[in-house]
């Protein structure tokens, strides 16, 4: 894919205040292209437990990263469980950086692992439904609104799972969730296809992110040995067995696809469920 100037676009991207994670991945490469770059996250900081993570600021620090760029940027900490909240803060970013053109919603939550249904709580069941599912129909909603009242073109891109697309022994809670995504994905696809908006998923495998923190600082101290040590034995006992490239992917490798999503080459592409799994899912 030839190099894209995004200048004078303006691009809005969930779940970036994690130094590890795919939106802050992603928001650094669309602001390194020249597009505006609007942050958000449930949080202003969210803390890593990879070795030399302690000093991460979160979005004030990504926001530094996005105007070292030479771009304006915006940060905004929403709940995107919150339908009031949502519609507020797309307002604030049309507001202060004049319209959306790239979306990408990268925030979620991860949720128990390996707990099987018997013994899932409706407690964990409904706040992975209301993050991953509910907050990314109400996210979506006032974003689309807004490029439908502009009479389009826009980009849409949705973080769904390889999980969007497999059951997940243990995690049917966040396999739910995200296969409700790809529903929305391909339903709203279908809406507002007219606009030339167009809207797809990408469905990430293994991904060294910092998403599985809490699992992994659990499995470290049930071991008695460091988050450091268990990640690293984890990541490389089971990408061996599970991915067919034979490693977890990064964080930038998402971005390298949701950046072809974003582009001119990607227009006659709608509805789709990109697989980044390193062979690990090929449904």
């Amino acid at each position: 894919m030839a190099a894209e100037s995004y200048k004078g676009k303006v691009g809005l991207v969930t779940g970036a205040a994690t130094k590890r994670g795919m939106g802050r991945a992603i928001a650094l490469r669309l602001a390194r292209a020249g597009a505006d770059v609007a942050i958000i996250d449930k949080y202003a900081s969210r803390s890593s437990n990879y070795p030399g993570d302690e000093g991460w600021r979160g979005l004030e620090e990504e926001i530094e990263e996005i105007k070292a760029c030479g771009v304006n940027a915006l940060s905004l900490t929403v709940d995107i469980t919150k339908g009031n909240e949502c519609n507020e803060a797309i307002a604030k970013v049309v507001e202060q950086l004049g319209k959306i053109d790239i979306f990408v919603h990268a925030a979620g939550i991860r949720g128990p692992v390996g707990v099987p249904v018997i013994d899932f709580s409706e407690e964990d069941w409904k706040e992975q439904i209301d993050v991953n599912l509910t907050g990314s129909f109400l996210i979506s909603k006032p974003v689309a609104r807004h490029m439908v009242g502009r009479g389009g073109p826009g980009k849409m891109i949705l973080i769904g799972s390889v999980a969007s697309k497999e059951g997940v022994a243990g995690g049917s809670g966040y396999a739910a969730s995200k296969w409700g995504v790809l529903g929305l994905t391909k339903s709203l696809a279908l809406e507002v296809a007219r606009y030339k908006i167009n809207v797809n998923a990408v469905c990430p495998g293994f991904i060294n992110t910092n998403l599985r923190d809490t699992w992994i600082d659990e499995q470290a101290k049930a071991k008695g040995i460091t988050a450091a040590e268990f990640r690293e034995k984890w990541y490389t006992e089971s990408a061996a067995a599970a991915v067919p490239l034979g490693y977890y992917g990064t964080a930038e490798e998402i971005a390298d696809v949701v950046m072809f999503l974003a582009s001119k080459e990607a227009d006659y592409m709608t509805g789709q469920a990109i697989n980044v799994t390193g062979g690990a899912c090929m449904v």
